[in-house]
């Protein structure tokens, strides 16, 4: 830890760290759609070479997110659709684009077990609370929709998606922008997330004590720097940061 004096607030990551997914679901989602959308306008269409043209994308998104260049979720669309290997009808290639950007709706999330528990508990000792989060293809609407379903949103006092921040992690204005929000200096703050070039580095290069959650993902890249703390239960979040 940098600063001896005590903590005041916690941000947390997203996926992985708040919130996983069952893998490739909603890879599934829109491979699966799209596939629907041309079967039905007469576009004859292997699920294969749709899965294949949707890694390729995915891969771009990694480039450009490693590189803090943003990629969002209708410019994932539109470069899919002409990775096709077909003209399509505007009408059609609109719908594609929808339906991309909307998959995560509905999609079959789940909260990563005792984070729940854990932040309302932070929430009611007096921390403030905030969410840093590195989007890919689907939206923060959607993701902020998905905690507000389950209850949680409102425990947070800023969230920092990069979709509407602008930046991804470990990019210091990405955590800037939740910890004003949080009315938090970093050398006060610890920051969760599962990622060690993003969530660890970041954090880290902010004065922030990290946490490295390994419930879900456990990030072996090297060389990338290590949290302060590593853990793989949130009962053991409390104890790690010196407030059990």
């Amino acid at each position: 830890m940098t600063d001896s004096r005590p903590l005041l607030g916690i941000t947390f990551d997203f996926w992985n760290t708040l919130v996983y997914e069952d893998r490739g679901h909603l890879r599934g989602r829109r491979v699966d759609r799209w596939a629907g959308i041309l079967e039905e306008a007469g576009y004859a269409i292997e699920r294969e070479h749709l899965g294949a043209v949707y890694d390729e994308i995915w891969d771009d998104y990694v480039h450009s997110w490693r590189a803090n260049e943003q990629f969002l979720s209708a410019q994932a669309a539109e470069r899919a659709v002409e990775q096709l290997g077909f003209d399509v009808e505007p009408a059609v290639r609109d719908e594609l684009v929808d339906a991309f950007g909307r998959a995560g709706e509905g999609a079959e999330l789940h909260l990563v077990t005792g984070v729940a528990d854990c932040v309302r508990h932070l929430k009611r000792r007096g921390f403030a609370l905030g969410i840093v989060c590195d989007v890919g293809f689907t939206p923060s609407r959607t993701l902020q929709a998905f905690l507000e379903r389950r209850g949680l949103l409102t425990e947070f006092d800023a969230v920092a998606f990069s979709d509407e921040v602008g930046v991804y992690k470990p990019d210091p204005a990405i955590f800037r922008h939740a910890l004003t929000g949080m009315g938090v200096e970093p050398e006060r703050a610890a920051h969760v997330g599962d990622l060690r070039r993003t969530d660890v580095a970041g954090g880290r290069a902010m004065g922030m004590t990290t946490v490295r959650f390994i419930g879900v993902n456990d990030d072996e890249s090297q060389p990338e720097p290590e949290a302060d703390h590593v853990i793989d239960d949130y009962g053991r979040l409390l104890t790690v940061l010196g407030l059990g």
